[in-house]
């Protein structure tokens, strides 16, 4: 059984704009995914590890454990051997409490690469594979999350042609979320169920392409 793992914040986690609600597994992205692989025949188990709030590299003045550069290599460590890491972060760089452009952010995701090709892992286990996906741009956030991402519109523009350009750098596979979808309307910061389905099947098909497995 191939294993991937999904490192991601809560536009992964499923949370339901402008609730504190969670979609379930096989309606998230990474379920979508995981169901599409098996489909083909694939012998895969995603492994999420999505945390509300995460960012790339900074963490959070109000809340614990949100810099995503923190305790990383372990988790490689702990959920190893894996074929394949995806990170999809960056959305959270851009809260109201971070100074933080387009450039910065993906500096951020470039850490995160290196983190994970230096885990210390058994030896005779394979390196994984990396995947950047950037995520929706933010759209004019509303609700609850207004005051979180202000300014978030301005200092959020160009991220997904930075991390293209970290993912070149790095060797790592790069998938745009903009691709297939933008951020939801309803919050103009995650993703509704329907764009959750638009992902996961895209991620997938584009992993089958790559002949990957």
């Amino acid at each position: 059984m191939d294993q991937i793992l999904v490192y991601s914040d809560s536009l992964t986690w499923g949370i339901i704009p402008n609730t504190r609600n969670r979609l379930p597994f096989d309606k998230r992205w990474p379920g979508v995914f995981e169901n599409a692989l098996k489909e083909k025949g694939k012998n895969v188990r995603i492994i999420e590890n999505c945390l509300n709030g995460r960012r790339t590299a900074w963490p959070d003045p109000f809340k614990n454990g949100r810099d995503g550069s923190q305790g990383l290599s372990e988790l490689i460590e702990i959920c190893s051997p894996l074929k394949l890491v995806i990170l999809m972060l960056g959305t959270n760089d851009f809260q109201s409490t971070h100074d933080i452009n387009a450039w910065m952010s993906a500096q951020g995701t470039a850490k995160l690469v290196q983190i994970i090709k230096q885990a210390p892992i058994e030896p005779g286990m394979p390196v994984p594979a990396i995947m950047i996906v950037a995520p929706p741009k933010i759209i004019a956030p509303k609700g609850d999350i207004a005051n979180k991402f202000q300014g978030a519109t301005t200092r959020n523009a160009g991220l997904s042609s930075e991390l293209g350009k970290i993912a070149s750098e790095h060797s790592a596979l790069f998938f745009d979320t903009a691709r297939v979808t933008a951020a939801s309307k309803v919050d103009g910061i995650h993703l509704d169920e329907d764009q959750h389905h638009l992902l996961g099947e895209a991620i997938a098909r584009d992993i089958l392409e790559r002949e990957f497995f």
